[in-house]
């Protein structure tokens, strides 16, 4: 089951894109032929700063990498999910559990009940969205 665009507010998307500057980029590693690489690359030329999270922890884009979201010795404005969708919700708590201010699952990215979890802990909540397709969006509306 896919969420329609309808159903997540424009409003909240635009907060999070707008309102925000550190994001947690979990699944991303020096890999430049997977998605990750290149939505990071977008959301540095928009002005936030990418901190890569993968079990590896390169650096990337020039920024150092964490393991684990609970390694990242400084505060976490948004959590961008990365992985599959049967590990989203397990990243999800970590991210409430860091105290992030929004979770955001790209583009295929899908669990109902971690969302749920997310929104009820007071985070914002974005899922199966990409943010390189929502920053021009935004910059054009």
């Amino acid at each position: 089951m896919t969420t329609s665009r309808s159903s997540q507010s424009d409003g909240t998307v635009r907060r999070v894109l707008e309102d925000t500057t550190t994001w947690a980029v979990v699944g991303l590693s020096t890999n430049t032929s997977r998605a990750a690489y290149g939505v990071a690359r977008v959301l540095q030329q928009h002005g936030k700063r990418i901190v890569p999270v993968h079990p590896s922890a390169p650096t990337v884009h020039g920024e150092q990498g964490y393991a684990s979201l609970a390694e990242i010795p400084f505060p976490v404005d948004v959590v961008d999910v990365f992985v599959r969708s049967e590990l989203a919700g397990d990243v999800a708590d970590q991210a409430v559990e860091i105290g992030a201010r929004a979770v955001w699952f790209q583009l295929g990215v899908i669990d109902h009940d971690a969302a749920d979890r997310v929104r009820a802990a007071g985070l914002d909540m974005v899922m199966d969205r990409c943010p390189a397709i929502e920053l021009p969006r935004l910059a054009s509306a």
